[in-house]
C-alpha cells in the first residue's frame, strides 16, 4: 500500500509519501519560522492560513516525486494533538482527498508519529524499547511494548522541555525558534558561572517540570545583559535541562530492565543532549535511537508511516474528519502483529 501523509498540527506544512515495499519515497516541508518570527512564537491563526495556501501545491509535489507507477491507497493526517485550526486544514483536505480517490483514511496522533521515526531508519529499534518524547509541545517518558501499546511512565507537570527552550530564548531575546538559539548561545557559555537547579531530580519517579528552570533564568537575568551574560545563562539553561532529561531517562531503562531507548520530538536534534544520552548508553550497555535531524522537528514522513502501520491494520476513519487539540498517547487502540 502507498499512503500519502500530511501534517499541519503546528507550523510546519508537510507531505510525504510511504510505500509498504519500498519505503518512503518522498518527503517535502514548508516552515513557517519567517512568518512568525516577528511575533516571537506561532500565531495561530497566521499558522492556519498558510496552512491552506501551501499544503495542496505541497501534495502535488511530493506525488509528483513519487511516481505514478502506483496510485495511492490511503491519506494518513496529524489528528492531534496540536492548534486546532491548523489541524482542520490538514484534516479537512486528507478525508476529501481519500474521499475522491475511494481509498481509506486515518487520523494519525502527532506523538505516536515521533514516536515512531526512528523506525524509518535504516537500523530500527525493535519492540519493546523506552521511548523519550521531547518536543514544544510535550514531554514524555513511554514504555513501548508493541506498535500502539504504550504506558506512559512519566510527563511534565507543566512546560514542556521545548517550551521551557523557547520561552528562555525569548527572555534572553535570542529570538525563534528558541531550541536552536539556546544551543547557539550555550556554544559560547562559560559552564560555571550560574548554576540551575535539575527539577524533581531529588526525589522519586519520572516526571518532569521546567518552571523552576525557567524562574532561575527570569532571575539570573534580573541584570545588564551583555552578550557573555546571555550565552552563560544560555549554557547554564541547557545543561541543567539535558541533565534533567538524562537523569529521567537512566531512572527509567533501570525500572524497565530495557537496553534500548529511542527519543524522538524536536529537542531531541540537540547535540548536548545527544552526547549526555550517548555518554548513559554507554555507561549502562544500552543503545540509543534518534530520527534523521529532518525527521526530529515536525514531518509527514513519520505521519506516512504511522498512518501506512494502522490502515494496515485496518484502522480507518468514516467520513467524518475532526480534530482533537487535546489527544493523550494511551488513548489509542493497540494493534497487533507491531511495525517490523
Amino acid at each position: 500500500m502507498r499512503v500519502l501523509g500530511i501534517e499541519t498540527s503546528c507550523d510546519d506544512t508537510a507531505a510525504a509519501v510511504y510505500d509498504g515495499e519500498r519505503g518512503l519515497l518522498s518527503h517535502r516541508l514548508y516552515s513557517q519560522i519567517a512568518l512568525h518570527r516577528d511575533y516571537g512564537g506561532v500565531v495561530p491563526e497566521l499558522a492556519s492560513r498558510d496552512h491552506i495556501r501551501k499544503l495542496l501545491p505541497l501534495i502535488q509535489v511530493v506525488l509528483d516525486a513519487a511516481g505514478a507507477e502506483q496510485p495511492i491507497g490511503g491519506v494518513a493526517y496529524t489528528t492531534g494533538p496540536g492548534l486546532a485550526g491548523a489541524l482542520l486544514v490538514g484534516a479537512a483536505l486528507g478525508r476529501s482527498l481519500a474521499f475522491a480517490w475511494g481509498v481509506p483514511a486515518v487520523g494519525v496522533h502527532h506523538m505516536e508519529g515521533h514516536l515512531l521515526s526512528p523506525l524509518l531508519e535504516p537500523d530500527p529499534p525493535a519492540f519493546p524499547f523506552l521511548a523519550l518524547l521531547v518536543s514544544g509541545g510535550h514531554t514524555l517518558l513511554a514504555d513501548v511494548r508493541a506498535f500502539g501499546d504504550y504506558r506512559i511512565l512519566g510527563e511534565s507537570v507543566d512546560d514542556a522541555a521545548g517550551e521551557a527552550f523557547d520561552k528562555t530564548a525569548k527572555l534572553l531575546g535570542l529570538g525563534y525558534p528558541g531550541g536552536p538559539a539556546i544551543e547557539r548561545a550555550a556554544a559560547r557559555g562559560q559552564p560555571e558561572r550560574f548554576t540551575f537547579p535539575r527539577p524533581m531530580t531529588d526525589r522519586p519517579g519520572l516526571d518532569f517540570s521546567f518552571s523552576g528552570l525557567k524562574t532561575a533564568c527570569v532571575q539570573a537575568a534580573a541584570v545588564r545583559l551583555d552578550a557573555q551574560t546571555v550565552a552563560d545563562i544560555a549554557r547554564a539553561f541547557q545543561d541543567a535541562a539535558v541533565d534533567t532529561l538524562a537523569i529521567k531517562c537512566e531512572r527509567a531503562l533501570g525500572a524497565t530492565g530495557y537496553k534500548r531507548l529511542v527519543v524522538a520530538g524536536g529537542v531531541s536534534a540537540n547535540r548536548a543532549l545527544r552526547a549526555r544520552l550517548d555518554d548513559l548508553a554507554a555507561r549502562t550497555a544500552a543503545r540509543v535511537y534518534y530520527p534523521r535531524l529532518e525527521f526530529c522537528t515536525d514531518n509527514a514522513a513519520m505521519i506516512a508511516f504511522a498512518g501506512y502501520l494502522r490502515l494496515r491494520g485496518d484502522r480507518h476513519e468514516g467520513l467524518e474528519f475532526n480534530a482533537r487539540a487535546r489527544w493523550r498517547l494511551t488513548d489509542l487502540p493497540a494493534l497487533a502483529g507491531g511495525a517490523q
